[in-house]
């Protein structure tokens, strides 16, 4: 341990004392994600790392920038124990564990026994979930010993009253009320018809799963009279099949890209190790093909041979083979070369743009079609280059681009950072926030794949929606939890980023919006002109949700102040146009109050917040531009397209490269920009110019 942790610091020592001066990107680490991802796909592996890594700095918005990603000994301490926890699940010591196939009732839950009727229904067939606020609904008979893939399939209908559909949510994780939790997907079921629901997940040991109805009936409600006599509407479920673990190759593919075909042989109860008749040959050609993979590049005798050394001094110290060959592994998942994307001054060689490229579109390693191209000399040409690029965009690895670009430039990563307040926005569900994301993922995917034009950020007169987020948006319709793409009605006051509910619930706290706060990210988002921090005397303002006064009124005090009245002529026009949309990007024409206002009634069913202020979202921009609401505000912004391709390339090559661009980057960006104008600003086509510039061609 203490011989590999050394090693590590000397080598990553010896890389950041010998790196040359950089021109625009400095020399940069893998990030927490990326360093997942690249370890999944080096081992083949599904296993969550990240979270054993100190979060990652961002910088000019983005947490994979150079500048930002600093490296210490608590960062290597990290790194070993991460090698350790991969290697372990990658390299098998047992045989084959035996898969089981075990249909499981609610009827024999405990929670369900001992319930006497009062959440749950029990029919001859199943049990009725009711509540979709009460959810001790966990499947304690499945309780896995092994680690792996389990294949499920639940069937279920909708119970009673019903001309629609009932979804429901499954989530997978810890049975104990403090253990993490994650989201495996939503499902409809049709009423009184049973259906099978089915899906693979990777379960941990003792973990399960939960099923949960959604829209249905609080606790509350269903406890005053007793399951029984409840007359709304339920999830019946009939039984929970699970198969696993699943695994098609034994030894696993893991195993196989560590130690080829090399035999085990037992080395204690119930334990197999990887034994070598030839361990010097084997280690060697094993380490050459590994380390070839981790440093992604072709790789000399030389890069070999520290982690050959230290392999031979386990073996000379009468270690076995494998775990001879576990302490080079290890090396190498510590080593500067596999932590740190190496890239020289000046044009990038091919392996370096393959890697580049790679993390660019797919936040991980580059694949063998990648690396061959780069080891031909071929990759740089740019038909090749272009056709790669194809490729990995219609890859299902992109989906990484989307969740980690958007995450960031979109702030998406910060949807769960607040909670709605629930007395304001009782109607906030997991259901909603999830459609939010899924629809912003969804709607640039389109627009990737589609090579729209980039205009649609700020106005498009279409959606991706389902039937949760169509109802958030007042639009009639749409039915079931599949999205769709959706001609938006003209009066719908959506279409583009802007108006989309995940971005404005990250620009909103979970009590109240600010103009200021939406009005600097739009400034710096969409446009590129990001605002100076506020002086350090001047207080923040904070809206009154007691709805005795607006945050219109309160700014124009605000405004008063000589150092911020410059800044806020910029900031304030972007964030009032958005004051249409609360907390939760709903549409309002009043603010929602706690404390002044009248009474709202829904359904018959009064809120437990009252109608407060009327809402006023126009303003003049700095140029003396006037606008009335958020739909004139973007025709505003609409005028100067190349402003918004300009800001979004930046963007990319900031996310792309792991630098922001400079000044002296101008006359290429405005290259990158005067190229897309004569493909109609189209995304794809952007992406393809970004990859094909000087500047994403160089360090």
């Amino acid at each position: 341990m203490r011989s590999i942790a050394l090693l590590g610091v000397i080598l990553i020592t010896t890389v950041l004392d010998a790196a040359e001066p950089p021109n625009r990107v400095v020399l940069r680490r893998l990030n927490r994600v990326e360093y997942e991802n690249t370890v999944r796909d080096l081992l083949d592996i599904d296993i969550d790392l990240k979270d054993l890594l100190p979060l990652d700095t961002s910088s000019h918005g983005f947490d994979n920038v150079g500048e930002a990603l600093h490296t210490s000994s608590f960062l290597m301490e990290r790194y070993l124990e991460a090698a350790d926890i991969a290697l372990n699940v990658a390299i098998v010591n047992g045989p084959q564990p035996p898969m089981t196939k075990k249909r499981y009732s609610y009827v024999q839950e405990r929670q369900i026994i001992g319930d006497g009727g009062k959440i749950f229904r029990t029919l001859d067939d199943a049990v009725v979930f009711f509540s979709s606020t009460y959810s001790p609904t966990i499947l304690y008979q499945f309780y896995p010993q092994i680690r792996g893939n389990y294949r499920f399939r639940i069937s279920a209908y909708g119970f009673q009253n019903l001309d629609k559909p009932v979804t429901f949510r499954v989530q997978a994780g810890g049975m104990m009320m403090a253990q993490k939790n994650h989201l495996v997907g939503f499902f409809d079921v049709p009423a009184k018809q049973p259906t099978i629901i089915e899906f693979v997940e990777r379960m941990e040991p003792t973990h399960s799963i939960h099923i949960i109805p959604h829209g249905t009936a609080n606790e509350q409600a269903i406890r005053k009279d007793g399951a029984d006599k409840f007359t709304g509407p339920g999830l019946a479920v009939q039984w929970v099949e699970v198969e696993g673990p699943l695994h098609p190759v034994w030894p696993p593919e893991s195993h196989r890209r560590l130690f080829g075909e090399l035999e085990q042989v037992k080395s204690g109860p119930n334990r197999l190790e990887v034994t070598s008749k030839n361990p010097a040959l084997d280690a060697e050609r094993l380490l050459r093909v590994f380390v070839r993979r981790a440093f992604r590049r072709s790789i000399t005798d030389t890069d070999l041979q520290p982690f050959l050394k230290l392999v031979k001094l386990k073996l000379d110290a009468k270690m076995s083979f494998e775990q001879s060959m576990r302490v080079g592994y290890k090396a190498v998942l510590v080593s500067p070369e596999f932590l740190f994307l190496r890239e020289k001054p000046g044009k990038l060689n091919d392996f370096a743009l393959a890697t580049r490229l790679s993390y660019f579109l797919w936040s991980t390693t580059p694949d063998a079609e990648l690396l061959t191209l780069a080891e031909k000399g071929k990759l740089h040409e740019p038909e090749t280059l272009r056709g790669q690029v194809e490729r990995l965009l219609n890859d299902p690895k992109s989906r990484a681009f989307t969740e980690n670009f958007l995450g960031q430039w979109l702030s998406l990563r910060d949807i769960n950072f607040t909670s709605p307040d629930h007395r304001l926005y009782p109607e906030f569900d997991e259901m909603l926030k999830a459609a939010m994301i899924q629809e912003t993922h969804l709607f640039f995917n389109e627009l990737v794949k589609q090579d729209l034009s980039l205009t649609n950020i700020v106005a498009s007169d279409f959606t991706m929606l389902n039937e949760r987020l169509a109802k958030h948006y007042g639009i009639p319709g749409i039915e079931g939890h599949a999205f769709r793409k959706v001609m938006l009605p003209k009066n719908s006051h959506r279409g583009g980023f802007l108006t989309m509910g995940s971005v404005l619930k990250v620009t909103a706290n979970g009590t109240n919006t600010s103009p200021v706060t939406r009005g600097a990210w739009v400034l710096d988002r969409i446009l590129g002109t990001p605002p100076s921090p506020p002086p350090a005397d001047v207080p923040a303002v904070e809206p009154d949700i007691r709805g005795a006064i607006t945050i219109r009124s309160q700014l124009a005090k605000h405004r008063e102040i000589a150092a911020c009245a410059s800044c806020h002529t910029r900031i304030d026009p972007p964030g009032f146009a958005l004051e249409s949309y609360d907390v939760i990007g709903g549409w309002r024409e009043h603010y929602r109050s706690v404390g002044n206002g009248q009474a709202v009634m829904i359904d018959g069913r009064r809120m437990p917040y009252l109608k407060g202020l009327k809402v006023d979202p126009a303003d003049e921009l700095a140029d003396g531009s006037t606008f009335r609401d958020i739909n004139e505000y973007k025709q505003l912004l609409l005028r100067d397209r190349d402003k918004l391709a300009r800001a979004f390339t930046k963007h990319l090559l900031t996310y792309g490269t792991g630098g922001a661009p400079s000044a002296n980057d101008r006359a290429e960006i405005d290259a990158i920009v005067a190229k897309v104008r004569e493909k109609n600003d189209g995304v794809r086509s952007l992406i393809h110019e970004v990859v094909q510039s000087p500047i994403f061609q160089r360090k």
